[in-house]
């Protein structure tokens, strides 16, 4: 029962931005974060504030149903009896890191609170699917103004899904990782959370231009659309290669996104071929993505950061 309530980080390899204007998207979960609910009579200062921080979310699920708009069957009553308890989110996932924080709460609470859920081991039925995402885009809305659905979607199946665009989605199988391979897929931390509403906000205002918004729906949903090709046929070479034209259209289009004591090193990585930089999630601060051929080159040329390597390729 404990493994079943845990919910594990994701990461977004592939689609931030595009996925909005209907790019090809992957995500994957990241097991190395993950988090489940707990309870305490005797709360540390982080216990506390995530109890405080449940108990304003409940009230804003009961707003909603009482507005007619909680979107599945919540029991809110037990909810708001595990809180009295002493309830809390027990999470390594780092706020504000585009690894999806929110996301394995909203799973959390999906799974631990709905009358009526729809089980992971029933997804596969394509009408299922759709549904699931609506529902938690409505119950994660609260943390992000808006949301997609996908990251508490991938939280609770715990499974890579793959946006085909329109908003088809569907779970992949990932290539077999090359366990003696040189070649990686890192996290490099950017010292700072981002913050995802002002950074799409800046985006959307963007779209309004011409100019920006012809750049996203052709240059940057092929160059995405490539990479996620590539990665899932299991093609290094063409992965790294279309990464690095992704990577540099995003230093080119996305600098905003970018933390500035980033954009050197991003620079630095396409003129070296020694690694390549991508956003993860929508930037700003929190994680940046990193490929490289040579994990051990990177992170000399690299150095004073920890890459944390996710993906072996």
């Amino acid at each position: 029962m404990i493994k079943e309530s845990l919910h594990y980080a994701k990461i977004l390899l592939f689609g931030e931005y595009g996925i909005i204007e209907d790019s090809m998207g992957l995500s994957i979960p990241y097991t190395f974060y993950k988090g489940n609910f707990d309870f305490t009579n005797f709360p540390n200062e982080f216990q506390q504030n995530s109890n405080k921080s449940l108990i304003e979310y409940h009230s804003h699920l009961v707003k909603l149903k009482q507005l007619g708009e909680l979107p599945c069957s919540l029991d809110l009553d037990a909810m708001q009896n595990d809180l009295a308890a002493g309830m809390y989110f027990d999470s390594t996932i780092p706020q504000g890191f585009g690894v999806g924080s929110s996301g394995a709460l909203v799973a959390a609470v999906y799974f631990k609170y709905t009358q009526s859920r729809i089980e992971a081991d029933a997804i596969m039925d394509q009408d299922n699917l759709p549904l699931l995402k609506a529902t938690l885009a409505k119950l994660e809305s609260y943390f992000h103004g808006k949301s997609s659905g996908l990251d508490p979607l991938i939280c609770y199946l715990n499974l890579p899904i793959l946006i085909k665009g329109q908003g088809d989605l569907d779970a992949v199988g990932l290539p077999v990782e090359n366990s003696e391979g040189k070649g990686a897929i890192f996290l490099m931390n950017s010292g700072a959370p981002g913050k995802t509403q002002n950074m799409v906000s800046i985006f959307l205002n963007r779209l309004k231009e011409e100019g920006f918004r012809n750049m996203v729906r052709t240059e940057l949903k092929k160059q995405n659309d490539a990479c996620v090709q590539s990665f899932l046929k299991g093609e290094p070479k063409q992965l790294l290669q279309n990464v690095k034209g992704l990577s540099k259209l995003l230093l080119d289009n996305f600098k905003p996104m970018i933390p500035d004591h980033f954009q050197e090193l991003w620079q630095r990585g396409l003129e070296t071929n020694a690694y390549y930089l991508k956003l993860c999630g929508s930037g700003g601060g929190g994680f940046v993505l990193g490929f490289t051929k040579d994990i051990a080159v990177a992170q000399s040329m690299l150095q004073g950061h920890t890459l944390q390597v996710i993906y072996k390729i």
